[in-house]
């Protein structure tokens, strides 16, 4: 099984917290990954590309795994800070 996802990274969950309330209201996530997140996929709206098992950090992987496609995630930590993820794909 392999998935694709988009995400929003930052260091303080307090601003995780903030953008997800925007996204459930209806914000624009590419718009927001390209703005806040300091991972370099942000130039790519913060789409990570295809990735199988074992390939991202588990709490991230974990997190997907549970995602319907089109799916938003809670705010998931790891020791690059705080996601905010969007499942794009599933095969």
């Amino acid at each position: 099984m392999e998935w694709r996802a988009s995400h929003i990274l930052v260091k303080e969950k307090a601003l995780a917290d903030e953008l997800l309330q925007r996204l459930r209201k209806g914000g624009n996530f590419a718009a927001l990954a390209r703005e806040y997140s300091t991972c370099p996929s942000k130039s790519k709206a913060g789409d990570l590309g295809w990735f199988g098992s074992g390939q991202m950090v588990r709490p991230f992987e974990e997190a997907v795994k549970r995602l319907r496609p089109g799916g938003l995630s809670s705010v998931v930590r790891t020791q690059f800070g705080f996601h905010i993820i969007r499942k794009t794909g599933e095969r």
